[in-house]
């Protein structure tokens, strides 16, 4: 009815473009407006000015030869003031967007291995929003904001590289489960060598007690049997005879290895004074 009369509304936030004879003639601005139509002049269209927001879905593949799906948002708008370029430059604004998304990404994530396209998305995206900003310009569009909000790998990819993740989950289990299973080996290994060497010193020091008392009683026997004797004579005799003895077992062995012992009657008081001094000595370390 409003038509009818040449009197039309344009609603908030879009913009209508006014012919006159097919010629074009202004932009109006939400509102009502008279438009004679018998005087030639016809609404041509509408166009809004709101934010829109297009996702494109682009496939390429990186510098390790991996197909990858980027998905890349725009957020664009046309500019009231550049109405008239926006109406009639373009007639596929989407298209055309989505052309130069495509020529950049194809361009820009071969440069990168899979790793680098996921940490590089911001560069990426600022690429994209640098090329159709100059572009999109021209045609009275102003882009708002671009986003790379997902780079999808190929399915055999993905599934590859979670195996890989989970494998060596498995491995860093395993390792952190060995680690500590040796590590309780060897302190167990330690504590039963500790304990061995304990044992084993406590049994030598017992055998070297056993001998220091047996020697001991045996001279005081010998001593209190044997008038005139004292106990450095006693001690003396059973020296002398232990020497002897060991080079008795030393001459019967037959292995092939061969001890050089100096030997002669001077050479046995001194071993007989050694030994003696050597138990007088710990037997009072003992006392």
């Amino acid at each position: 009815m409003g038509q009818s009369l040449g009197c039309i509304q344009v609603d908030q936030s879009r913009v209508a473009v006014k012919e006159h004879f097919g010629k074009y003639s202004a932009v109006l601005e939400p509102g009502c407006h008279c438009l004679p139509w018998w005087f030639g002049y016809r609404l041509a269209g509408e166009l809004s000015v709101r934010v829109q927001q297009l996702d494109v879905r682009c496939e390429t593949k990186t510098k390790d030869n991996v197909f990858v799906t980027v998905v890349a948002s725009i957020q664009y708008r046309a500019l009231a003031e550049k109405a008239a370029d926006a109406f009639y430059k373009l007639s596929n604004t989407k298209g055309q967007i989505q052309a130069y998304v495509f020529d950049v990404i194809r361009a820009s994530v071969p440069k990168l291995d899979l790793d680098s396209a996921f940490e590089q998305k911001n560069k990426i995206a600022k690429a994209v929003e640098e090329e159709l900003e100059k572009a999109m310009s021209a045609y009275g569009f102003e882009i708002v904001q671009t986003l790379i909000v997902d780079i999808e790998p190929d399915n055999h990819v993905k599934r590859a590289m979670n195996e890989i993740n989970a494998a060596a989950a498995r491995m860093r289990v395993a390792a952190n489960e060995k680690a500590e299973a040796e590590k309780i080996l060897q302190i167990k290994r330690a504590e039963g060598e500790a304990e061995s060497k304990y044992l084993s010193g406590l049994g030598i020091a017992r055998q070297r007690q056993a001998i220091v008392d047996g020697l001991r009683d045996s001279v005081l026997a010998f001593s209190e049997s044997v008038i005139g004797t004292t106990a450095k004579d006693v001690m003396d005799m059973v020296l002398v005879t232990q020497y002897f003895d060991t080079m008795k077992e030393i001459g019967a062995t037959s292995k092939s290895s061969a001890v050089f012992i100096p030997h002669g009657p001077g050479t046995v008081k001194d071993i007989a004074s050694q030994i003696r001094e050597g138990l007088l000595q710990a037997d009072s370390v003992r006392h």
